[in-house]
């Protein structure tokens, strides 16, 4: 059942309790009063029946029925047409649920259209019949009352987004890898709230420039004041979470990349230290290569006249100059030609 509550007022006395629209308008049609209609997602057809008995614009009616509209608040000549936008924190999730409230008031009636499950209306209600002098103001009575609890609600919010930021200031510099996501999902709900909220303020003053033109009582424009200040401190708090929030993604962007930096230069020392590491075992590989060049080129020359002297020292009658009276000074000149030449060449090609 979409009817929530319906009451008739007289001088801020609650008279019937109708239990249909059509006896509603019936009852109002025959007192002066003031008929309080409370909805909670109603059909079209509840809409339209209001619409038509409450002559309330098609623009604003069709607004109602979609839902899911912006905080706002529109004038139709002596109608009213108020979409708020309510908050509250989910402690175990640590997440922010919004709701949606709309409300027509207008001469002689108020209608509510609830569209989710808080703030609780009833309770507004309750609050309102226990203070008649204050339901006796009219319409206008009722809307300060939905706003104030509207706003009042947005404390438990503060002090949760508030919270969730201390938590956060602590990720950050502890290192949490996961502290950047969790910015992000903060930093997407505070705006979410700042469009909640942020427009509270005009709509307050835009209901105080006119409360003269349309007669609103002197002490319902000071509580009308008194839920601007409200609201005004609950918008800069808001606003301050979300500077809090970017400079924190602006730290966290520097500590990462100071990370990073830190990162690269411990791998470019180590990139350093392999390289000199490299470059020593080069040099000790070239100051051995120089080494074996060396013995190489003295085991050659040394190779020569061992080979000579070899051959000679062979035990043979036969062999050639075996008898020859040079042959003796031409193998020790043949051992030194051979020596000579190949220490030429070693040294021309820098093995020596």
């Amino acid at each position: 059942m979409t009817l929530i509550d319906n009451g008739i007022y007289v001088t801020g006395q609650r008279t019937a309790s109708p239990t249909s629209l059509d006896e509603t308008y019936q009852l109002l049609n025959d007192c002066a009063g003031m008929a309080w209609i409370g909805l909670y997602r109603p059909d079209a057809e509840q809409i339209l029946s209001i619409a038509t008995e409450f002559s309330l614009h098609p623009l604003a009616v069709e607004d109602a029925l979609k839902g899911h509209q912006r905080a706002k608040l529109e004038r139709y000549g002596d109608t009213l047409f108020v979409v708020l936008r309510p908050a509250r924190y989910l402690d175990v999730e640590e997440t922010l649920e919004f709701g949606e409230i709309n409300v027509f008031i207008g001469p002689g009636f108020v209608v509510t259209v609830r569209h989710a499950e808080n703030p609780d209306i009833a309770g507004v209600r309750r609050r309102m019949e226990q203070n008649p002098e204050l339901l006796a103001l009219g319409p206008e009575a009722v809307l300060y009352a939905v706003l104030d609890e509207v706003v009042d609600g947005y404390a438990p919010v503060i002090a949760g987004l508030e919270n969730d930021i201390d938590e956060i200031e602590d990720q950050l510099f502890g290192g949490d890898p996961a502290v950047s996501r969790r910015i992000y999902q903060l930093l997407g709900e505070v705006i979410d709230f700042q469009r909640a909220t942020g427009p509270l303020r005009g709509m307050l003053e835009g209901l105080l420039r006119g409360a003269d033109k349309y007669s609103v009582d002197v002490e319902l424009q000071r509580s009308f004041r008194d839920v601007l200040d409200h609201v005004l401190r609950v918008t800069d708090r808001a606003d301050s979470f979300r500077v809090l929030l970017e400079n924190a993604l602006t730290v966290h962007a520097t500590l990462v990349t100071q990370q990073q930096n830190d990162e690269m230069r411990q791998l470019s020392e180590a990139n350093l230290a392999q390289a000199m590491e490299t470059r020593r075992l080069s040099e000790v590989g070239l100051e051995q290569s120089e080494d074996v060049k060396k013995i190489s080129a003295w085991a050659a020359i040394l190779f020569a006249p061992t080979v000579v002297g070899t051959i000679y020292g062979m035990n043979f009658d036969t062999m050639p100059e075996l008898h020859w009276q040079f042959g003796y000074p031409l193998a020790i000149a043949a051992m030194g030609v051979c020596g000579l030449i190949l220490h030429t060449i070693f040294r021309r090609r820098k093995w020596l």
